[in-house]
């Protein structure tokens, strides 16, 4: 059965691309200082991929013990 489109995340839908296009790895190397006008696009060495994950955020305990005073 298929989850109805209403019902997905948008953040899940976004997936983490494990390769990069070589304008994208010819980028990446001219910000760590490896790439130089004289170099070839052709044979461009491994850039590393990092991949990013997001915490969850945890609920502070002077927030809960306000709201417990409160309600008492």
């Amino acid at each position: 059965m298929t989850m109805d489109k209403s019902l997905r995340i948008r953040r899940a839908l976004v997936k983490i691309r494990s390769v990069l296009t070589r304008a994208e790895r010819i980028q990446r190397l001219q910000e760590l200082d490896r790439w130089t006008d004289d170099s070839s696009p052709v044979g461009l060495p491994k850039v590393r991929v990092q991949k990013i994950s997001m915490k969850k955020k945890k609920k502070k305990k002077e927030e809960d013990t306000a709201e417990q005073g409160k309600g008492k």
